[in-house]
């Protein structure tokens, strides 16, 4: 299995060169490629080069003065962190939806001093791992269909899932230690 992977990515650079990079870099940070995953292969690539273009794009135009993440699920993008004024935030949105094939956003933004943003990536990290933790040992969920992205202890769910599937993620989810919000950012699919 591990064969065909790295086959398949030395074949994917040769016809795609910028795409390889990104795959490759998923291999060693722990993201796996399953059968489970309700995307497209089309979209996971298309995903990945808007998480990619928004973060090179809003960084080189607002270096110190915003924390941005944005994290896309079949080409929906959920923009969070902090831009210092409204106008930076609402430019921060125009600039993500300019990047091709971006068909929603969810501009989670807060305005605030960036300079003055606690140090929440470690708590957020440990929040995001205990959810995606809490998603695997639940029968009711396939963890690799939702993706968690935690911001200031606000927990969003992303994912191509049913209606009970979204039920099920939002409980584990807020009923996790630490969570102080749980926001759904889902696509259904009944």
């Amino acid at each position: 299995m591990r064969y065909a992977f790295v086959l398949f990515v030395f074949a994917l650079s040769l016809l795609q060169g910028c795409v390889a990079p990104v795959v490759a870099a998923g291999v060693g940070a722990g993201i796996s490629v399953t059968a489970t995953d309700r995307r497209t292969p089309g979209a996971k690539v298309e995903d990945d080069t808007i998480e990619s273009k928004a973060h090179k794009r809003i960084s080189e135009k607002y270096k110190d003065t915003a924390q941005v993440k944005v994290a896309a699920y079949n080409r929906f993008a959920l923009v969070t962190g902090m831009a210092a004024t409204e106008e930076a935030k609402m430019d921060i949105e125009r600039i993500v939806g300019s990047i091709p094939n971006v068909k929603g956003i969810a501009n989670e933004l807060v305005v605030a001093n960036a300079s003055t943003a606690g140090g929440t990536a470690n708590s957020d990290a440990r929040i995001t791992s205990n959810v995606q933790m809490r998603f695997v040992k639940s029968p009711a969920l396939k963890a690799d269909q939702i993706k968690v992205v935690t911001e200031n202890s606000v927990v969003y769910l992303m994912g191509l899932v049913t209606r009970a599937e979204a039920d099920a993620a939002s409980d584990i989810a807020s009923t996790t230690a630490s969570v102080q919000k749980v926001v759904r950012v889902f696509e259904y699919i009944d």
